[in-house]
């Protein structure tokens, strides 16, 4: 052992770990096995404050049931409020992926926490003859229970974050269609003129999709608030004391404020991980949807003169290093990626979660690490989405107005005033000589002028109105 180190002792002998390192001898190995993703479980901030909750909820509980002596769980709960108050994350430095079923990441907390716990005492970091990272800070604990339980907080608060993201991108698509309510257009389906409609409409239902997955998100979140703690290694709690899954979830609840409930069968809840495929479906679904509106944005603003150009979206950087002017939908075009990204993501969650095998699922490293990807990516780009996008767009009403009076589309609302029959002569004249679907009516006689002005009102023929004559 060196000054600049101190030798620490596992299954496999001696290791000498950098003296200034609060993380230790397992920590290191893992370092050394797992150099997979460059990404640390650092950085995911909710994962390394989920970690500290459950191992103050287990110091908690192991004193008030007297397994823990006082002073020392005083000093594991005094580490677990620092790392919850953002001290020490830069500590947590295993790979996010990681055989072992977790087994890394947890033994990354235990050391950590153990080392700040013994500065607390007075002591110096690696002397865990005074408090041991196994035998107290990890005491009546599995990775197989710790892990998962700190897997589905870090997931409900980085998905409260996507829920309030999503109602910000609601919003601006709700305000668009307030501007935009008596906008009128063509609606088209299978790309081909159907009937008219409002651009309000049209963004109304934007922002109606995000509310109905905002429900879904909600709904999928109440199957994560239930928890495996107390169960250790396969679900029958062998090492933990009567009385501590109780006392543990009550204090973990207290601690993060959620309502936390204990599954009523802990051996299935060790193994299963059916509401994280459920959670990953509803982000698919999400993704799906909000990849459909931005092609629609792309769609709707293509051009500006020789695609549809209905709308503008706001020009935020140059589009070309060749074509000078030209402007390109980057916005929705990144929103697009993550989509994408999410989807696949979605794939990785499915067969991690069928790869499982007896009484343990070894491959939540990756569902954690696909799941914060999916998560905070969707936040992401639903909030630049909103704000570098959404709230600037504006419409070109004149053009979207003569679209409509120009379309053969126009005759479907008129339909019922002149007859089918009237009306599909009228379609036919209008396709064939690009004359107007009004003025045919009117030079025919089929409709007095102030009617036919009455109907094509916009919130009489976009369905939003009485007819007023």
């Amino acid at each position: 052992m060196t000054a600049s180190s101190r030798t620490e002792h596992d299954l496999l002998g001696d290791r000498d770990v950098p003296t200034d390192a609060y993380w230790g001898v397992h920590t290191l190995r893992a370092t050394e096995n797992f150099p997979i993703t460059g990404t640390p479980i650092s950085t995911y901030p909710h994962l390394i404050d989920a970690l500290a909750a459950v191992k103050e909820a287990a110091a908690l509980a192991n004193g008030e049931l007297g397994l823990l002596e006082p002073a020392k769980a005083a000093v594991i709960v005094a580490a677990c409020q620092e790392i919850r108050g953002g001290e020490l994350h830069d500590q947590f430095v295993v790979d996010v992926i990681q055989g072992g079923a977790g087994t890394s990441t947890n033994m990354n907390a235990n050391e950590v926490i153990a080392n700040r716990a013994l500065e607390l005492l007075g002591h110096t970091r690696g002397e865990y003859r005074h408090l041991h990272p196994n035998e107290d800070v990890n005491l009546g604990q599995s990775t197989n229970d710790v892990y998962p339980t700190a897997v589905r907080i870090a997931t409900v608060f980085a998905a409260r974050g996507l829920l309030d993201a999503m109602a910000v991108l609601q919003t601006a698509f709700a305000d668009k269609a307030a501007e935009f309510h008596d906008v009128l257009k063509m609606g088209r389906t299978q790309l081909q003129d159907a009937v008219p409609m409002t651009l309000g409409q049209e963004f109304s239902a934007f922002a109606v999709m995000l509310d109905e997955d905002r429900s879904r998100l909600a709904e999928a979140l109440g199957l994560i608030h239930e928890i495996n703690l107390g169960a250790t290694a396969i679900g029958t709690g062998l090492n933990a004391a009567a009385g501590y899954a109780e006392a543990a979830r009550r204090h973990l609840a207290d601690i993060t404020s959620l309502p936390l409930v204990t599954a009523p069968d802990l051996v299935e809840a060790t193994q299963d991980c059916g509401a994280f495929v459920q959670m990953s479906g509803v982000l698919k679904r999400i993704a799906v949807k909000l990849s459909k509106t931005c092609n629609d944005l792309r769609l709707l603003s293509s051009g500006p003169r020789a695609g549809l150009g209905e709308i503008n979206l706001p020009p935020v950087q140059a589009g070309s290093s060749i074509m000078p002017g030209k402007v390109n939908p980057v916005i929705p075009e990144v929103v697009n990626q993550v989509a994408f990204e999410v989807i696949g993501n979605d794939i990785t969650i499915t067969m991690a979660a069928e790869g499982g095998q007896l009484q343990l699922n070894a491959f939540e490293p990756v569902i954690l690490h696909s799941l914060s990807k999916s998560i905070t990516h969707l936040r992401a780009a639903c909030l630049t989405l909103a704000e570098r996008c959404v709230r600037g767009i504006t419409a070109n009403t004149d053009m979207l107005r003569a679209t409509v009076e120009n379309s053969i589309g126009l005759v479907t609302a008129l339909n019922p005033h002149i007859g089918y029959t009237a009306a599909t002569d009228i379609a036919k004249e209008a396709l064939a000589t690009g004359r107007g679907v009004a003025e045919l009516v009117l030079e025919r006689g089929l409709l007095p002028a102030g009617q036919l002005t009455a109907l094509l009102r916009p919130e009489v023929i976009a369905g939003t109105g009485p007819v007023r004559t």
